[in-house]
């Protein structure tokens, strides 16, 4: 009897764990320069992310190629010239809520939150810090941010050429569905 019980003491801890525990496997990148001369946008539908109630950290990932255009000879700009897609394959954030307690997880509502971490672009890791909203939901967490950045300080060169038709800062727009890790 008593080992029983501790199963189910232990069961129940391991499943309150993976509780705290929220991912996405189609979480939601796009940027966008706009200039007078022209508007670049590029978005990716297919972005991998993870999210720990427990201790706010936040982790996503977004594959370079997966990131789209209206014209395919941006597209193909973005991956051969820009990002070097074949040499640096995949984009990482991974950081932490800074205000966790101000968010209540039991209740449906929306929180502001202020993130810091790490994201790193073109094999470059800058420290950014965003605000951006955490929307409590029935079955999930929907997470969104807007934040700019600026390719050079990723050691993105972009050519005289086409420069004055790249803003210098690009806006990011981050929004992450998320749900419960399943227990298994």
């Amino acid at each position: 009897m008593k080992r029983l019980f501790l199963l189910f003491f232990f069961l129940n801890i391991v499943l309150a764990v993976n509780a705290q525990k929220f991912m996405t496997k189609n979480g939601f990148i796009g940027f966008f320069s706009h200039t007078s001369m022209e508007d670049v946008k590029g978005d990716n539908n297919q972005v991998v992310g993870a999210l720990d109630i427990s201790t706010g950290e936040m982790v996503f990932q977004a594959l370079n190629k997966s990131f789209h255009f209206d014209r395919a000879l941006m597209e193909e700009h973005f991956n051969e010239n820009y990002i070097e897609s074949d040499k640096y394959p995949k984009s990482v954030f991974k950081g932490k809520i800074t205000n966790l307690s101000s968010v209540d997880f039991s209740k449906n509502g929306i929180y502001n939150v202020t993130v810091e971490g790490d994201l790193t672009i073109h094999d470059v890791t800058n420290k950014i810090s965003t605000k951006g909203t955490l929307e409590v939901i029935s079955g999930g967490i929907n997470a969104n941010s807007k934040f700019n950045i600026v390719p050079e300080d990723y050691k993105i060169s972009i050519p005289g050429v086409v420069r004055e038709k790249i803003n210098k800062n690009l806006e990011v727009t981050v929004t992450m569905k998320y749900t419960p890790i399943a227990n298994k």
